[in-house]
């Protein structure tokens, strides 16, 4: 199983949404089937045990479609968050798309601007690379 897995309310509403659509297609549905439907299609054996791993898993610090704002080479951004990977030992693969674009350069002979950014961050949303003066290269504001 890869990526992040849904907190229990969202899993929850898209139980909702799905027996929703069954029904305005004309089958029948339960909101209990319809979470044992979500608790498949996310590759858990039943509802009980996907709410069980969501409700120990630790949170990411950010999520799908958030818009967060920080630093990236100590320029000032805002973002939607496009991509959320989950890794080993609570690290997180994440994918920027930025409002506006950064210079990423700090000399003044020349630029070079980006708009997407991806970086593992760690569960404080910083990077774990550095500039030369120890500054992590990303960091969200929580």
């Amino acid at each position: 199983m890869t990526g992040v897995l849904p907190s229990i309310d969202a899993a929850k509403a898209q139980a909702k949404a799905l027996r929703a659509s069954l029904i305005a297609s004309g089958q029948e549905a339960s909101h209990s089937q319809s979470l044992e439907l979500i608790a498949k299609s996310l590759g858990f054996r039943d509802w009980n045990t996907l709410h069980a791993k969501i409700g120990n898993a630790p949170r990411p610090p950010v999520a799908m479609g958030q818009i967060v704002e920080g630093r990236y080479l100590k320029q000032p951004f805002v973002a939607e968050v496009l991509g959320l990977t989950q890794l080993s030992d609570g690290r997180y693969s994440v994918v920027l798309h930025l409002a506006e674009a950064v210079d990423v350069v700090s000399f003044d002979s020349f630029s070079n601007f980006r708009r997407r950014i991806t970086k593992v961050i760690g569960p404080d949303g910083r990077s774990f690379d550095r500039t030369s003066d120890g500054v992590a290269h990303l960091e969200i504001r929580l």
